[in-house]
């Protein structure tokens, strides 16, 4: 009878051990470190916002953690955030280490915890403005532009006054934010003098223009790519009357009390990452990146200029 009790309190706590490790929403694998550990960090803790299912994404960035682990020599851990705001407050509460980051959330995270940015996203410039082909130089940014029909009678952005404009929501930084700063600062109160439609989408905005639903779109400069697929005469049925100044891309960003020494050796082996074979692909499948270049707080000032003024439009 006591060999029964104690063979089912060893299953018990073999069971409940295992839920209870498994209940963990970051599981903690191990914390040792290699004596070649090149941080003073016991372990490095990354999340991603997800650009799919979190499942699908949490398998395509797993490999990462191996890549990471030869290079700093302690335990690398990565998971997929719910939304931007449970990353901004992990990090705040330093659960969790170095977040991708669009550049919005990469202010927020900045104004709120003190997370500093340290790389940006790079991808390839298309050769010219007309064209979806690809040069081989690498950018860390991208324009907002406005795009109408090719035989629109509208010439310039003096003539969106009272026209019908499908937009992106008014925290979006290229679909919103950045074409609106740049036409008021031109003297045109889209806001005021504009009938803005919000849509979900670039390429539904780019569509709408083409399908007749408006009459103006402000969409990122790839939005023609995107939808040349399915309308692959887009290029000659559209006209772009303005571009907007560079858009930072998304950044790699650590949160506070990283020192600097750990900083540059985080930084240094991410970029070491992304220019091998198996790093880059990686990055590729995540979020369709062509690489990582340096970055700094100071690339970001624009947006925060251009967010102030929009606030400030009625």
């Amino acid at each position: 009878m006591k060999k029964m009790i104690l063979a089912i309190a060893g299953f018990v706590i073999v069971v409940f051990g295992y839920y209870g490790v498994k209940s963990h929403v970051m599981p903690k694998q191990s914390t040792q470190r290699n004596a070649a550990a090149t941080i003073s960090m016991k372990e490095l803790n990354i999340q991603f916002i997800p650009s799919v299912q979190a499942d699908t994404m949490l398998a395509k960035a797993k490999p990462l953690e191996a890549l990471l682990e030869k290079k700093l020599g302690v335990p690398v851990h990565v998971s997929v955030a719910t939304n931007y705001n449970t990353m901004l407050e992990a990090m705040g509460s330093k659960k969790v280490d170095m977040g991708f980051l669009s550049p919005d959330g990469y202010l927020n995270a900045h104004k709120q915890y003190g997370a500093k940015v340290i790389l940006q996203s790079a991808r390839y410039k298309t050769k010219n403005e007309n064209t979806s082909e690809l040069s081989n130089e690498l950018t860390d940014s991208y324009r907002s532009m406005i795009v109408v029909k090719k035989d629109s009678n509208i010439k310039s952005v003096k003539d969106l006054k009272g026209k019908k404009i499908a937009v992106q929501s008014a925290n979006s930084t290229s679909g919103y934010i950045y074409p609106v700063a740049t036409l008021y600062k031109q003297g045109v109160n889209v806001v005021k003098d504009a009938n803005l439609v919000q849509v979900k989408g670039h390429d539904q905005g780019l569509l709408s223009v083409l399908n007749g639903d408006t009459d103006a779109a402000f969409v990122i400069e790839a939005a023609r790519s995107i939808v040349q697929k399915d309308k692959p005469n887009v290029f000659n049925e559209t006209r772009v009357i303005e571009y907007t100044k560079p858009i930072p891309n998304d950044t790699i960003t650590l949160r506070k009390d990283i020192s600097e020494k750990d900083t540059q050796t985080i930084k240094t082996a991410m970029k070491e990452v992304a220019e091998s074979k198996e790093g880059s692909e990686i990055f590729n499948k995540i979020y369709s990146w062509a690489g990582i270049l340096d970055s700094k707080d100071s690339n970001f000032d624009r947006i925060r200029e251009y967010s102030d003024t929009v606030s400030k439009i009625k």
